[in-house]
């Protein structure tokens, strides 16, 4: 059990996240996100959780770990495509997990990810979360381009707005 995770957990408010994710930065992710599906046939999201509480926090479950579950509550795994990713950020850990479903997965190695992920926790840790936020999503979007490019219109099967949990 690390004391000083848990302590930072706990002490963790909603005002605290809700003041570096404001509404404009959050509208920005959320274009960043829409302007990314039209090159190609994956599916987004973003979601911030600024603390774990109770007993995910207290068992000591990884930001990893978290991010599955966030995975499977938003339904990710339910696209026709097996297409959808989620980039997650625990903000008291400065943690970002990226998670792709099976059909990408088999394609993008999860080293691409994890450099992604470390770009984005370099600018976050610079105070840059606009600008991570963004770069990550662009990054996500340069592989599943080369990977899985658009074939046309496609629907939407998933929202674009970022989630703040």
């Amino acid at each position: 059990m690390n004391i000083k995770r848990i302590a930072r957990h706990l002490t963790m408010t909603h005002w605290q996240v809700n003041r570096i994710f404001t509404r404009k930065i959050l509208n920005t992710i959320e274009q960043a996100i829409k302007r990314s599906e039209i090159g190609h046939v994956g599916e987004i999201r973003f979601v911030v959780e600024g603390a774990l509480d109770g007993m995910p926090l207290f068992t000591g479950q990884s930001a990893r770990g978290r991010a599955i579950d966030v995975f499977s509550q938003l339904r990710m795994w339910d696209t026709e495509y097996n297409n959808g990713v989620l980039i997650y950020l625990l903000y008291a850990d400065r943690d970002v997990e990226i998670i792709a479903d099976r059909g990408i997965h088999s394609k993008v190695h999860s080293r691409e990810w994890a450099k992604i992920c470390h770009q984005m926790e370099t600018a976050f840790s610079q105070g840059d979360y606009e600008g991570g936020v963004v770069n990550g999503i662009q990054a996500v979007t340069a592989s599943l381009a080369e990977h899985f490019p658009s074939a046309g219109a496609s629907r939407n099967e998933l929202s674009d707005k970022p989630v703040m949990l």
